[in-house]
């Protein structure tokens, strides 16, 4: 199917560390002009963008989106439905689904499912086990965005606690390496705490107790460590603490770092204090902590000690986050209002559009190494987001397009509102329209390893 051709006019185009006013002509899912007085461009859809601002579409490097074996919770096609809807063009999704994708045909087999059913571009990590390394090193770097390590409890096999296992992956592996990073022992030793004093019934706000600060430390700090020692391309994901915060380099350009650190969006925006409303639907891995941790994620974006924006996006059933603490699983849907989330930050004088670009867009770009996306340039695929500032919205379940059908932010009123989404060239959404009938493209990694 031939793409159509597509003129935006009249745009605040927030791109490169600067803003300017212009129009962006996009042709064969590229985007072919960026300039003045572009009209006479002949178009088949023309966006008259006046007032409003154009992003680079947003690259989110961290999403589960349970497909295969848990699609109870969510698809690939819902969840792409919910990030393009908040202006996310691009997703990197884990491997811990059913069955975990620890072999090079399980990861190829997830593939060909976005494939046939993602509204956004995709790539999927390959997950680490204690015994697979011999795998991890045939997994093709220009094809797949990285190695998922997790140290703290998952599903399966899939936690990394054998010590050889993961020096060995540190030292083979030239890919880029992702962790979750929490020490599951301290988790245990705390979890048998509070289970002596409550039983199973244990209140959700000693949930960063359990996954405590210590517990993140601990693990964040030793596979840094390791990185240093081996030269390893390592990502920390999901940073939790302020003290974390400090295990990471501000001052060296992102091109030259080896090991590189990312935020989510509710680390930066819930506390400990936000339990006694939102109990378990806030419960996440690693937890929500004090204002101090929340402030300090904050400020480590802002100050360069974390390089990116993500989300973590997992959500769960409305039934499963119902149960008692223990059995409540950890994580929830985002990707549907992670830039919105941002834009609201803006709105508070906390972050300039500017920076929510660098970190949520080129940065994700020069840190995988993706070929032709992350930025506005000819020659770039055409991935663009168009937000108006001025337009809120509340976010009831009535509108949560996630297949979990519930989100923290139920009740929140953003001020800002995501009106179209072009996905590879496509116009994939506009104004709570959905164009299905072309999809996201498998993403292609421009690597030297």
């Amino acid at each position: 199917m031939s793409l159509k051709r597509i003129l935006i006019t009249n745009a605040n185009i927030v791109n490169e560390g600067k803003i300017t006013r212009g129009d962006i002509f996009i042709q064969d899912g590229m985007i072919y002009n960026i300039g003045e007085n572009l009209a006479d461009n002949e178009a088949d859809i023309h966006i008259d963008a006046t007032g409003k601002y154009v992003f680079p579409g947003i690259i989110d490097d961290q999403v589960h989106f349970r497909e295969p074996g848990l699609t109870h919770k969510a698809e690939i096609y819902t969840e792409s439905k919910a990030a393009v809807a908040g202006g996310i063009t691009s997703y990197m999704e884990m491997p811990n689904t059913v069955p975990q994708a620890t072999t090079l045909e399980l990861l190829e087999d997830k593939f060909a499912i976005a494939k046939e059913k993602s509204l956004a571009n995709y790539s999927f990590f390959f997950g680490a086990t204690n015994d697979n390394i011999d795998e991890i090193l045939k997994v093709d770097p220009e094809n797949v965005c990285g190695i998922k390590v997790f140290q703290g409890s998952s599903t399966g096999n899939m936690l990394v606690d054998n010590q050889e296992s993961l020096e060995r992956i540190f030292k083979e592996c030239k890919l880029l390496i992702a962790t979750h990073s929490e020490n599951d022992n301290i988790i245990k030793a705390n979890l048998e705490k509070y289970k002596t004093e409550f039983g199973e019934d244990i209140p959700v706000k000693y949930h960063p107790k359990i996954r405590s600060a210590e517990a993140c430390y601990d693990a964040s700090k030793r596979v840094v460590d390791m990185a240093r020692r081996y030269g390893s391309k390592l990502h920390v994901l999901h940073i939790s603490t302020a003290e974390e915060v400090k295990l990471f380099d501000k001052n060296l350009p992102l091109e030259e770092k080896r090991i590189t650190a990312e935020a989510c969006i509710h680390h930066m925006w819930f506390s400990e204090e936000d339990y006694e409303e939102k109990g378990n639907f806030i419960k996440w891995n690693p937890a929500v902590k004090t204002k101090e941790d929340r402030d300090g994620v904050f400020q480590g974006v802002l100050d360069g000690h974390i390089d990116v924006i993500a989300t973590d996006h997992a959500p769960h059933t409305i039934e499963e986050k119902g149960q008692k603490y223990g059995k409540a699983p950890s994580g929830g849907p985002l990707v549907q209002h992670s830039l919105v989330a941002m834009l609201d930050m803006y709105h508070a004088g906390k972050i300039s559009l500017e920076m929510i670009v660098q970190k949520m867009c080129h940065n994700v770009a020069i840190l995988f190494e993706i070929e032709k996306r992350g930025y506005l340039r000819p020659g770039y695929y055409a991935d663009i987001v168009i937000a108006d500032l001025e337009k809120p919205w509340t976010v009831t379940k009535e509108n949560v397009l996630s297949k979990c059908g519930w989100s923290p932010f139920e009740g929140h009123t953003f001020r800002s509102s995501v009106t179209h989404t072009i996905v590879s060239g496509h116009l994939a959404y506009e104004n709570g329209t959905f164009y299905e009938e072309v999809k996201g493209k498998r993403l292609k990694f421009s690597r030297k390893i």
